[in-house]
Order: C-alpha cells, then structure tokens, then sequence
C-alpha cells in the first residue's frame, strides 16, 4: 500500500494552517490610489481561511469549500487574489486558484507542474471581492496534482511570479534542499532574490516580457507585494 505523504514545513508571511496553505493573497494597487488598503482584505480573507480550516475534520481540507466559506465571512474594503492549497491523502496538491497567485512544484532539477494565472487581460487578474465588478469563488480554477517524496512545492503572489523565471527559482530549491536547508530559509532566499529583480529597471523580467508580447511597453522588474511559500513534500513516517 502506498504511504500517505505530508508537508513537513509550511512557511511564509501570510496564514498557515494543517494541510493547507493561504499562501498568496495578492492586494491591487489600483486600491491604494483610491486609499483603500487592499491588504486589509487580503489579511481578513486569509484568517478567515486557517478559521475555516480549523473547524474542519483533519485530512478532509477541501480547498474551493475553505475558499467560499472565508470570501461569505470577509467583510472588508478592497480585493485580492488567492491560491488555496491542501496535501490530500491520496497525495495530491488539491488546489483553488483565483488570479495571478499560484505555484510550482519542484522534483529534482525540474518543474514538474506550474499552477496557470487567471487573467482578463495582461496585468488584469481575477480578483475576490465585496463589488459587483469583483469576482467570487465559483470563478476560481480548481485541480489536483500528484506529488512524491521529496517534491518541493514554492507558492506565491503576482510579486514573486512576474520577477523570477522557474527556471531561476529551480535554481535556489535544487541545491538547498540537498544540503539540508529548512524551507523558511529558502523561502526568504526566493523572496529577496524577487525583489532585488524587482526593483532592476534593466532586467528582462517574465512581467517585462509579458508585457511586450501583449503590445505593451516595460522595461525591468515590477516593484509589487511578494509572498513566497516553500512547502517540502515528505514520508509520513518522518516527524
């Protein structure tokens, strides 16, 4: 019989919760031009999220279920982003996605899945929110996907995605994770190396490059909210 496997460590800066993870609530910056401060929403729609996942019977976490509970409870100004992940126990990657947050997974030196982006246009993300123009849960892009022992998986926002390349975040997970580096450490190595890029106004970024195949104008990185989760995929076995 197969053994269930299990995230040995969650961590980022946003909420974290058993099996599941809230790891990319993404505010829009047309928010704070109108001075509204989206992460209020984003913040509310996440601890409503590890409330949700709390009161849930454990290895039963449904990640669209926790996401439509949370956006019902979420009363605030402003919108956000999300990408709800949950370890199930036929060891899976059960996700909800609503916008441009996401993941990858990692095994070795590869990619071996990329969580796609919903978008209306370039840099026009679904987006959850209390106006009518806002989207709600029903929209998101739910899945599942197999994951093995030793498999890393790097969640994020829009911030992290649109200044480094898989290939770039590949190269920080491979190394790392065979010299036996704690997940929060390359958490904050993914996320300082996205925004150092972020703010080079000559790097070719996959934002710049989106940008020009969509007819726009871009150079450099794009300064934005970057939250970056690692996740490492191991045995039950393991404490």
């Amino acid at each position: 019989m197969e053994r269930p496997m299990k995230v040995r460590r969650l961590c980022s800066s946003d909420s974290i919760a058993d099996s599941i993870t809230s790891p990319s609530p993404s505010p829009l910056q047309d928010w704070a031009k109108k001075g509204t401060d989206a992460g209020k929403y984003a913040r509310e729609l996440m601890t409503n999220c590890v409330m949700t996942v709390q009161n849930e019977s454990k290895g039963f976490i449904h990640p669209l279920s926790i996401l439509e509970k949370a956006y019902s409870n979420t009363k605030s100004e402003g919108s956000s982003t999300t990408c709800n992940v949950a370890l199930t126990n036929d060891n899976c990657l059960h996700f909800a996605n609503v916008g441009d947050s996401g993941f990858v997974v990692i095994r070795g030196d590869s990619v071996i899945y990329g969580s796609p982006i919903q978008q209306r246009r370039f840099n026009c993300p679904f987006q959850l929110g209390n106006h009518a123009h806002n989207d709600e849960p029903s929209s998101a892009f739910e899945f599942k996907v197999p994951v093995e022992e030793g498999d890393v998986v790097v969640a994020g926002t829009d911030g992290l995605f649109d200044n480094l390349f898989a290939e770039d975040i590949v190269d920080m997970v491979f190394p790392t994770t065979y010299i036996g580096k704690f997940p929060y450490w390359l958490a904050e190595l993914i996320a300082k190396d996205a925004k150092m890029t972020s703010q080079d106004k000559l790097y070719a970024s996959p934002f710049s490059l989106g940008a020009e195949m969509s007819g726009f104008s871009h150079c450099g990185g794009k300064p934005d909210d970057i939250t970056v989760l690692v996740a490492y995929i191991v045995s039950s076995r393991e404490s």
